[in-house]
């Protein structure tokens, strides 16, 4: 093992360990938001890029850290303009991250575990299991990666949580990162209401990052009831759609902000008007606004995509009821890069082929 590797990355570090560290070391607090600003803000890849900074301090930083990049193997291409990037990690394991078009920006759909263990039954991302946790590093690195992989008229605004794995199952690196990615002084730089996180309904965790965060949240529902939902989601069956919905009426919203919820529209399972009708009465305590989105079908799913004329009807229910519900058509299915097709790749080992392609210049 070389020596490069056995020198922790900086990026694993927050802003507060990154000062304490220089503290120890006699060096001034202010360095902490140099050496940040450098590698978040300017996308510096060794510390002899940082120019502002002593040599002494550069060289002293050199000997303890490394600031590395996650291996791209591949960078697929849909046809409406969304890009998934498959990555490796240090231990050889596989991540997707997906960029997605939106009208005047990009959207970027991050990952958190390698795999999943929720169980979900229309989710791709679940069938290898749950492989390990990411780091913070891991997390934040996807977006500094893809961010250096941007073309001069792409702007990259708004960070989702939905890639692969339970966000709220890996709590303490999720906040560790979210801490960076909402830094605007020297770190990532994002609008908390730009950050939304994602969960199946872990609630004790959902909760907690209320208090410990303010970015969005974003509750996967995809039922009316407990009996479908426990066969679409297993978790339904620990925490089941009484608490979870209490916690939801419960979580400390910022001023004018909503829980978003994502319903899974599939055909002959939750897509009749029935269903539409019983969750506007489930979600009326609720400040809630609606994603339907229509299943991704993929092999080894019996699941179906429904009608679009169900959709429509599922739509206007709830319209009708006065909520703000929209129809999220998945972009990059053609790629498997849509809802519930993220799965790296990778087999049951979840370990990739050697075949790097390298990041751009």
């Amino acid at each position: 093992m070389t020596a490069a590797c056995n020198r922790t990355d900086i990026q694993e570090l927050t802003a507060d360990e990154l000062a304490a560290w220089l503290s120890r070391h006699g060096i001034e607090a202010y360095r902490r938001q140099q050496i940040f600003r450098w590698i978040y803000q300017r996308q510096a890849d060794g510390f002899d890029a940082m120019t502002d900074i002593k040599r002494a301090i550069r060289r002293l930083l050199g000997d303890h850290f490394s600031i590395t990049r996650l291996e791209l193997l591949e960078r697929a291409v849909s046809r409406d303009g969304s890009c998934k990037y498959l990555f490796r990690l240090k231990d050889g394991r596989c991540i997707e991250s997906v960029l997605i078009p939106e009208r005047s920006h990009h959207t970027l759909c991050i990952s958190s575990q390698v795999g999943c263990a929720q169980g979900c039954r229309f989710c791709m991302t679940g069938a290898t299991g749950l492989q390990r946790n990411l780091s913070m590093g891991e997390i934040t690195a996807q977006i500094r990666d893809v961010q250096r992989d941007l073309q001069a008229d792409q702007r990259l605004t708004n960070i989702v949580m939905m890639g692969m794995g339970e966000p709220m199952a890996n709590y303490r690196q999720v906040v560790r990162a979210i801490g960076v990615m909402t830094d605007r002084d020297s770190g990532l730089g994002f609008s908390t209401r730009r950050v939304t996180v994602s969960t199946a309904g872990l609630v004790p965790a959902m909760l907690q990052l209320g208090r410990d965060t303010s970015v969005n949240l974003a509750v996967s529902l995809n039922a009316a009831d407990n009996r479908t939902r426990s066969r679409l989601m297993p978790i339904n069956r620990r925490y089941p759609m009484e608490t979870l919905l209490d916690a939801c009426r419960r979580y400390p919203l910022r001023h004018r902000r909503m829980i978003t919820f994502e319903y899974i529209l599939i055909q002959d399972v939750n897509d009749s008007p029935d269903d539409a009708r019983r969750l506007a009465t489930l979600l009326r305590p609720i400040r809630a606004k609606i994603n339907l989105i229509p299943f991704n079908e993929h092999p080894g799913s019996a699941f179906k995509r429904p009608d679009p004329a169900a959709v429509q009807r599922f739509q206007e229910i709830l319209q009708q009821r006065h909520y703000t519900a929209i129809v999220r058509h998945s972009k990059g299915r053609d790629i498997a890069a849509a809802c519930g097709q993220l799965r790296a790749s990778a087999g049951k080992n979840a370990a990739c082929p050697a075949r790097a392609i390298p990041c751009p210049p």
